[in-house]
């Protein structure tokens, strides 16, 4: 009989040594710091910078929107739980912390699609890029990402909080995830796996594709362009879009879409660290060191603001 659960516990890092927590406590700290400050000054420059008010800044800083996001709705509880000697969140919470991470992660995946037409529209169809990409479809093609992540997402929330649990209210992750909770459900979860997979399929599966269709188009109009110094500048505007799709998808679906073949909790750990912190941290810079505009808006913005 399925006992009424009103709290989980956030295993985390509790299993490791003490030393190797305060290391991990450490990283987890210093790294949302830097998520912050980078992504936040992205933000910050982008808005104040009248060279960068073009549809490629746009999307740049509603994905560093994403990324402070992604952070902040897990990191600041991981180190609650640090600290606390009961690391426990409320069934609701647990719920909410789960329709808001996997929201970010649905429209990060959509948004990182949409990104990838405006540099095709950028680099293939340069005489309508102004025309089609216009203020109005930015923020259209914005406001549908979230609302296509908070859809799937409503869905795979609700699904998975209707389940029985029973037993264990421990979960072996350090945030409210699919698979560690699917593992506490005491009913047969295939349903649920399956429908992950469908979600994963359709919620990053068809932006990938998109992106793939995208990518497939730019580098034969590339190869078309006789100039190496217009080869070489128009690469540059697209490998820090791809080196941001191949870390997120690379690690994001290696998660959802294995169903029901989850790996060691340790291994699992690694991964959700790497994609839901690790990318956070790092995107800032790898948007910032490979883009000449960005590094001279950053310059000015922080020189005018040290005088």
């Amino acid at each position: 009989m399925p006992t009424n659960i009103t709290e989980f516990f956030l295993l985390g890092f509790s299993d490791l040594p003490l030393p190797l927590q305060a290391t991990i406590f450490t990283f987890f700290l210093c790294a949302y710091i830097l998520t912050l400050a980078g992504n936040g000054l992205i933000i910050l420059t982008v808005s104040l910078e009248s060279v960068l008010q073009t549809p490629m800044y746009f999307f740049l800083r509603n994905l560093s929107f994403h990324e402070l996001c992604f952070t902040t709705v897990t990191v600041p509880k991981v180190l609650e739980n640090f600290l606390s000697k009961e690391p426990s969140i409320s069934f609701l919470a647990c719920a909410i912390q789960m329709f808001i991470f996997f929201t970010i992660g649905v429209s990060e995946c959509v948004f990182l699609g949409v990104m990838a037409f405006d540099r095709y529209m950028a680099i293939c169809q340069p005489l309508r890029y102004t025309s089609v990409m216009s203020t109005r479809m930015c923020c259209q093609l914005t406001v549908g990402s979230w609302v296509i992540g908070s859809l799937v997402s409503l869905g795979q929330t609700s699904f998975v909080f209707s389940l029985p649990y029973c037993g264990s209210n421990r979960i072996a992750h350090f945030f409210c995830d699919i698979p560690p909770l699917l593992s506490l459900a005491c009913t047969n979860t295939f349903i649920n796996k399956l429908s992950v997979f469908i979600a994963c399929v359709c919620g990053a599966g068809v932006p990938f594709l998109l992106i793939l269709c995208s990518y497939i188009n730019i580098l034969t109009s590339i190869l078309q362009i006789h100039s190496s110094e217009g080869r070489h500048k128009a690469l540059s505007t697209c490998s820090s879009h791809l080196a941001s799709v191949i870390l997120f998808y690379g690690t994001a679906m290696f998660t959802y879409l294995r169903l029901g073949t989850y790996g060691s909790d340790d291994n699992d750990r690694m991964i959700s660290l790497f994609y839901c912190l690790v990318i956070p941290t790092i995107n800032p810079l790898i948007y910032s060191l490979r883009n000449k505009e960005m590094k001279m808006a950053l310059r000015k913005l922080i020189f005018q603001r040290l005088k």
